[in-house]
């Protein structure tokens, strides 16, 4: 592994943040920590965590001596120094004097002696940070290092690739106990320049903070070479298929079986991301790929983003899809089942009240392809992906030098099920639209853009569709959440079907499609050619269609149900004099809703329509607003506002309709006006 200390790097940061008072020793310990969190075979999401023995003020003036330690929450790849809470170490120090001290009270002893109250929960390895008399600790998940601990006979290993340069601690759960068996296996040869913690990870210390990183990087070295030169070729290949279908092709299926059913027709919904390499697809591709999934992963922590390991799928053949779907289902349902017996039997062993977590896999190895991550969030979905490709690593190194022999399920359980992590479950409420994917059309303008930011704001994936590539992802990217933006012009079938299988590339499927897009043509209907009345109905009619066509075609591969929501226009119930080119394909987008809610309602698809009227968009210009407002001889905001409540309708009250409908679960077939109110418009 590649040594990535840089003194005029360290020099700089050294130097800005002694201008905002922050100490060399600090400024030092944040560097080397991004060093370590920047690297993933080192370090992943929230893992891994750094210490410092320092001094601090606390709001009195008082100094203190602290251990400066990784905060809860906090990514170590772009840790600040806030992400390093201050604990009093006189009161840590003194905790090791305890024979017992539970998880609970160890937090709020910690949180306790923070110097300052409003700082982040200091890690969970706090106390062995503490434990250790060295200025800097430094703590690693190194995939290296993995397959070494994850063997049978992990210490004997260890001792022959690190010699006396280690001590050896035989794996306990993170916090207090294994805090104070690492201090004593440190105590009982103070020569050591680390710890290997059995099934865990690695630690280095030292006085100063290139020391403490060198001898990390050294380390992991080493046991990357031992890997490569006793490795052999760890896994035979199955027998695949001549012609493999691809991602796209089955992750819709795929998304379908994995959503958490969560009863009358509800799924808690998740999306995906999509990896493979080399690499990958040799250990997917592995014979023994559905055993090694059974073992369990890498290291403890794994659990809480994979729960007790992926879920393999066979090789998909393409040209044979409808049957695959099946053998996903049947896949999905056995780890299911596997899931509750594991919990089931865990839970029993004690009295300790627990809420069993959802029972879908957070990562799938397809074969012949590659790995899928999941989550309720595209940013969950990435972290299983990444997650995933570091197992690989582990597991592949594992095996090439031994075999992979990993924590015990009935362990790994006390990590998953940690009362702390059960708790912070419990607060995480998902919102409405969590794991969700919108495809908005006309996403652009002032109605899709509000839309798209509207359902983002509810957890929802946005797909910003519009014939300005440009201004879609520039609409995507106000929105937030992931969203995307895709050029598409929706009369044209072919860009419609891509948008769309653009959005299942990304996140894996579609739940609900806003056909908004749509644009007015004026002229008295008798005078009307032919060609001005077509464009109009390829637009606000037939693009309807397409955008429905390829939902609902998405929609009934994932076997979830799903919504289509419709803006047709007050036009399509009140036409106007002069508007028959846009009135008489929005009547038609109107019965269309109907027509997809009467025939798709079994399958668990509703459709419904919102009528607005009289809102700034693409449609009604500020130019137009100006010229028909004096027309009438009315100010703008008497033009804008006739209707019977007096207010303008803005572009956010028609997502706000949107927005009901696809909450509104016993819905379906309904017209929604958004008017103001205008009784020649009222339906009857």
């Amino acid at each position: 592994m590649q040594n990535l200390w840089n003194d005029s790097d360290a020099r700089k940061l050294v130097e800005t943040y002694a201008a905002k008072g922050v100490s060399e020793d600090l400024a030092l310990r944040v560097y080397t920590t991004r060093l370590l969190g920047g690297e993933p075979r080192l370090v992943l999401h929230g893992g891994g965590n750094t210490s410092l023995k320092t001094k601090a003020s606390d709001i009195l003036g008082r100094e203190w001596d602290v251990l400066c330690v990784k905060g809860s929450g906090w990514d170590m790849g772009v840790i600040e120094p806030a992400g390093l809470p201050a604990v009093k170490l006189d009161a840590l120090l003194d905790a090791r004097k305890l024979d017992t001290l539970g998880d609970e009270a160890m937090v709020a002893m910690q949180r306790a002696n923070l110097v300052d109250p409003y700082a982040p929960n200091p890690s969970i390895e706090t106390l062995l940070h503490a434990f250790l008399p060295h200025k800097f600790v430094d703590h690693t998940h190194s995939t290296a290092i993995l397959a070494l601990v994850d063997q049978q006979d992990s210490e004997p290993l260890c001792r022959e690739v690190f010699g006396k340069r280690m001590g050896f601690v035989p794996y306990i759960k993170p916090g207090f106990d294994l805090a104070k068996a690492a201090a004593d296996i440190y105590d009982a040869d103070p020569s050591v320049e680390g710890l290997i913690l059995d099934k865990h990870g690695i630690f280095t210390f030292a006085e100063d903070a290139r020391t403490a990183y060198d001898l990390m990087i050294e380390f992991v070295t080493m046991a990357e070479d031992h890997v490569a030169k006793k490795g052999r070729t760890p896994f035979r290949p199955v027998s695949l298929p001549a012609s493999i279908a691809t991602p796209r092709d089955i992750g819709r299926y795929l998304r379908g079986a994995i959503a958490i059913p969560e009863g009358d027709g509800r799924f808690g919904r998740m999306v995906s991301d999509f990896r493979t390499s080399p690499k990958i697809l040799d250990y997917v591709n592995a014979q023994n790929a559905e055993e090694l999934a059974t073992r369990g992963v890498s290291t403890p922590d794994l659990s809480i983003r994979i729960k007790t390991g992926p879920m393999v799928l066979p090789a998909p053949e393409a040209g044979k899809l409808d049957g695959y779907g099946e053998v996903v289902r049947e896949r999905v349902a056995g780890f299911a089942a596997r899931y509750r017996d594991y919990f089931d039997t865990n839970d029993a062993k004690d009295t300790v009240p627990r809420t069993m977590l959802d029972t879908m896999p957070r990562l799938t190895l397809v074969q012949g392809l590659g790995l899928f991550g999941h989550g309720r969030s595209k940013k969950e979905a990435r972290i299983a992906a990444d997650v995933g490709e570091m197992l690989v690593e582990a597991v592949t190194g594992a095996e090439a030098i031994g075999s992979f022999h990993p924590l015990p399920l009935s362990d790994l359980f006390e990590l998953e099920y940690w009362s702390l992590e059960q708790a912070k479950l419990a607060s995480n409420k998902p919102k409405p639209l969590s794991g969700q994917v919108v495809v908005v059309t006309g996403g652009a303008g002032a109605i899709g853009a509000a839309t798209a930011r509207t359902f983002a704001a509810q957890g929802a994936h946005v797909v910003v569709v519009d014939l300005d590539a440009d201004r879609a992802k520039e609409t995507a990217r106000t929105a937030g959440n992931d969203a995307i933006g895709v050029g598409a012009d929706v009369t044209d079938p072919a860009a419609v079907r891509a948008a769309f299988e653009r959005a299942t590339n990304v996140f894996g499927g579609v739940d609900i499609a806003i056909s908004n897009a749509g644009a007015a043509w004026e002229g008295g209907i008798g005078d009307l050619d032919d060609a001005t009345l077509r464009r109009s109905f390829e637009l606000n009619f037939f693009a309807h269609q397409h955008v429905a066509q390829n939902a609902v075609r998405i929609f009934r591969m994932q076997g979830t149900g799903g919504v289509l929501l419709f803006n047709t226009s007050k036009q399509a119930v009140n036409p106007g004099p002069n508007f028959g080119a846009y009135g008489l394909p929005k009547a038609a987008t109107l019965f269309l809703s109907r027509q997809y809610a009467l025939e798709y309602g079994k399958f668990g698809i509703r459709s419904n329509a919102v009528n607005a009227d009289r809102v700034r968009s693409g449609l009604l210009t500020d130019e137009m607003i100006a010229s028909r407002s004096k027309a009438r001889g009315l100010s703008e905001k008497d033009y804008m506002g006739g209707n019977l409540l007096g207010l303008e309708v803005r572009a956010e009250d028609v997502a706000q309709a949107f927005l009901h409908h696809a909450l509104a679960e016993r819905t379906t077939g309904d017209v929604t006006t958004v008017d103001g109110g205008n009784i020649a418009a009222a339906l009857r």
